[in-house]
């Protein structure tokens, strides 16, 4: 189980992208709380050139971290909501 983060949302000019910057805030938090509060380990990788954020657990998440992850999703969605599909896309798949 993890999530990737790709790329930048492009709606404003590098800098100035509030989308971006506001999943960025979502990933950087989500990604804390799980260290801090949780006793689940993960992976982490990030290229702020490129914008990808990788992480993985190593085992199955557990509760804790699993509604961390869903608190990511509901704001990430909510932020697309917000300033639409054309700047953030979100797709599941089983590996």
């Amino acid at each position: 189980m993890g999530f990737t983060c790709r790329g930048h949302a492009g709606y404003a000019d590098y800098g100035q992208d509030i989308v971006c910057a506001g999943v960025s805030a979502l990933v950087v938090s989500m990604i804390q709380s799980i260290d801090a509060l949780t006793e689940d380990v993960i992976t982490t990788s990030a290229d702020e050139e490129t914008g990808e954020v990788i992480c993985s657990f190593a085992q199955p998440a557990s509760k804790e971290a699993t509604l961390l992850l869903d608190a990511l999703l509901i704001g990430c969605r909510s932020i697309a909501a917000e300033y639409g599909d054309d700047y953030i896309e979100i797709t599941f798949r089983e590996v």
